[in-house]
């Protein structure tokens, strides 16, 4: 080998470890400003009544982590706020209480591809102090007791369905409610004895209700995913609200309110 060549080996090997430590200490840079960097702009939140009480928490926790992201909610039945979307409601994302309603978006092409961020079970909802002494799905079929449970397109109400045919119940009610909410209602009020709902709206209704346990071999696990529009208008922002309740703060608003982990 060439003496005076072999004498520049140690030279050039210095100058590409330099060139390289500065690339690499640019692409660090670079990638740390972009995880650092928080996201801003209205976000339309479509998600299922029961996520009322979370989401509106994790709106607070986001006024100190993301001050710059504006979030407004429109809650309802998941098929409600599916069908809204359908016919050209303006959103930017969306949050259901069962993955068919959100397959129909996602059938329709107008959705990225859904996370499921949370689940839920099932329970009865009665008056405080249990004046009509109902144990379980069963009593729901009594004469003396009025029930009252979701609408058969509502995730709640198919799975408040579910549960009674496990158990081989067939009540009556005599109402069938727009969403979850609005079966919470008849019952505090005193409109009805006794409705079907999730375990976290129990905990939500507080002094005015309790709950009645349904045993794992006749509940339902409720699945909720969430997703963000294509046809958003920031989708940063929205991206930005998607993983804080996927992977960030918003998986303790719902621990705190009750929900189980995705997994």
């Amino acid at each position: 080998m060439n003496r005076r060549f072999a004498s520049q080996i140690p030279v050039l090997l210095l100058a590409g470890a330099v060139v390289l430590g500065a690339c690499s200490s640019d692409d660090t840079a670079a990638t740390t400003a972009t995880s650092s960097s928080a996201a801003s702009g209205p976000v339309t939140v479509f998600a299922a009544a029961s996520l009322t009480e979370a989401l509106t928490d994790e709106q607070t926790a986001l006024k100190s982590e993301q001050p710059d992201l504006h979030i407004t909610y429109n809650f309802g039945g998941s098929g409600a706020l599916v069908a809204q979307i359908q016919q050209g409601a303006p959103a930017d994302v969306i949050a259901t209480a069962d993955a068919a309603s959100m397959q129909k978006l996602v059938d329709a092409g107008v959705v990225e591809t859904p996370q499921t961020f949370a689940k839920n079970k099932l329970q009865i909802l009665v008056a405080p102090g249990n004046p009509k002494n109902i144990q379980g799905l069963s009593d729901l079929a009594r004469g003396d007791v009025t029930f009252v449970t979701e609408d058969d397109t509502v995730p709640a109400g198919k799975y408040a369905a579910q549960a009674l045919q496990s158990a081989g119940v067939t009540p009556n009610p005599v109402s069938k409610e727009a969403d979850v909410k609005s079966a919470v209602a008849k019952v505090t009020s005193g409109e009805a004895d006794a409705t079907i709902v999730y375990l976290t709206d129990v905990t939500a209704a507080g002094s005015k209700g309790r709950g009645v346990a349904i045993p794992d071999n006749h509940n339902v696990v409720a699945t909720y995913p969430i997703a963000v529009l294509r046809s958003a208008k920031d989708k940063e922002a929205a991206r930005a609200f998607v993983d804080a309740m996927v992977s960030g703060s918003g998986q303790d608003a719902l621990a705190n309110r009750g929900f189980l982990p995705p997994n």
